[in-house]
């Protein structure tokens, strides 16, 4: 199965979580890509101690999932763009919708 999901909170346990379920689904093999949308390109920010996003985010890098990013949401927050929050676009997220069996918003 393909799976997308999207983020566009910056809440450190909503992107926990997103990314807690990106990783368990690829544990099931599906497919899974995350795009960044809004507030969920600042999610590096957000993440804690308590809720370590930026963890779970390189997990689901080194186990094979795919991160994307608004390039526009990007750049409005003057943040530069990185492995863990890529310059995308929307196409890059029409693409994931399209693609996908199901889709997740966080």
């Amino acid at each position: 199965m393909k799976i997308g999901i999207i983020i566009s909170e910056n809440d450190a346990e909503k992107c926990w979580n997103a990314f807690r379920f990106g990783n368990f689904c690829l544990g099931q093999k599906d497919e899974t890509k995350i795009f960044l949308m809004g507030k969920g390109v600042e999610y590096e920010k957000t993440s804690n101690e308590k809720f370590n996003s930026v963890g779970q985010a390189e997990k689901f890098l080194s186990d094979g999932g795919k991160i994307l990013a608004c390039g526009t949401c990007i750049k409005s927050r003057k943040q530069k763009d990185s492995e863990m929050c890529p310059l995308s676009t929307m196409k890059d997220v029409y693409d994931i919708v399209v693609q996908s069996d199901k889709v997740v918003c966080f």
